[in-house]
């Protein structure tokens, strides 16, 4: 998913414009990110400010809350962190950095696959996680951001987010 593209949730549309069932991942609606590099990680691009788009379809604002449902676990939360320092970890070393246990980390990195904020290669007997999804990275930031300037009650003040 890339930052230009909107996301899935809520009611998909089938092709001839019917409306679908409701959507679980990237994949289910068809959306597909625009940028990419050479080492297949995609770029957050220039979109269009929030203030100048046109108010949000239903099917787009079900969409976003369907990204950020995913997004808001602790869990994966911790994963993506640990990927963003790290750039590439096996299941092994994210599942000790959570203190998880591998097939519990595995099941939450799936989901993160599933949006296409993750992607995963085989290396020997081990399966390495990188993000490719590098939007995250400045929406992990900027949620940091804003929860570290709630706690220090820094709101209005210039220096903030």
């Amino acid at each position: 998913m890339s930052c230009n593209s909107v996301a899935v949730g809520g009611r998909g549309l089938r092709p001839g414009g019917k409306m679908a069932g409701k959507v679980r991942s990237v994949r289910d609606a068809g959306v597909r990110g625009t940028g990419r590099r050479s080492s297949g990680r995609r770029l957050c691009g220039s979109p269009p400010s929030l203030a100048s788009r046109p108010l949000l379809s239903p099917v787009q604002a079900g969409g976003l809350a369907a990204v950020f449902r995913v997004l808001a676990n602790p869990t994966r939360i911790r994963l993506l962190h640990a990927l963003v320092r790290a750039d590439e970890l096996p299941v092994g070393q994210l599942a000790a950095a959570v203190t998880m246990k591998a097939q519990a980390v595995s099941n939450q990195l799936q989901r993160l696959a599933d949006l296409g904020i993750v992607a995963s290669r085989r290396e020997g007997n081990s399966i390495c996680y990188r993000l490719v999804d590098l939007c995250v990275r400045s929406l992990l930031e900027q949620g940091l951001c804003l929860m570290e300037e709630s706690l220090a009650g820094c709101r209005d003040q210039e220096g903030c987010c």
